[in-house]
């Protein structure tokens, strides 16, 4: 079913927030998530607040908005984990835009419990061809990004 609604997240003051339980699947033998569980759940994230404000990685893999395949890479990512999440935790990943420029999107997440944060992530994502070069954002990609915060233009460097 494609219309449930809330199942890609949503976004709330400029952040995208997704629900997302932790899975026997997701813990150590300690009952305690893997430190690897928390990259597949900011990987959700990033992914479905592309989905969420238009950009589809189908589509772009399928030939972006001039026709060329496209897909996003990550670049760089920064972990900080700071308390451990538990087999049955629901919790939430806040991703936010920091800023966009050339072929570069930088993102922070955060992954919490109610109200306790459990891990941030700062995250560099870079949009390649499908040959793995780097290329700009496009106007369509830049477009829906500005859906987050439009206050947040290009970053420096």
């Amino acid at each position: 079913m494609t219309d449930w609604p809330d199942l890609a997240g949503r976004i709330e003051n400029g952040s995208h927030v997704l629900p997302v339980r932790v899975y026997y699947e997701d813990t150590d033998f300690t009952g305690i998530v893997y430190h690897g569980a928390y990259v597949r759940f900011f990987e959700r994230g990033r992914s479905d607040m592309l989905r969420v404000i238009g950009i589809h990685h189908a589509q772009l893999r399928d030939g972006g908005p001039d026709g060329r395949s496209l897909a996003f890479a990550v670049r760089n990512m920064t972990l900080d984990f700071v308390k451990p999440a538990t087999i049955d935790d629901v919790l939430t990943v806040r991703t936010s835009l920091k800023g966009y420029r050339g072929a570069r999107i930088e993102l922070e997440q955060e992954i919490w419990r109610e109200d306790v944060r459990l891990v941030g992530a700062t995250v560099s994502v870079a949009v390649i061809t499908g040959e793995g070069r780097p290329t700009r954002l496009s106007g369509k990609m830049i477009e829906c990004l500005e859906k987050l915060s439009p206050a947040s233009e290009n970053f420096e460097d």
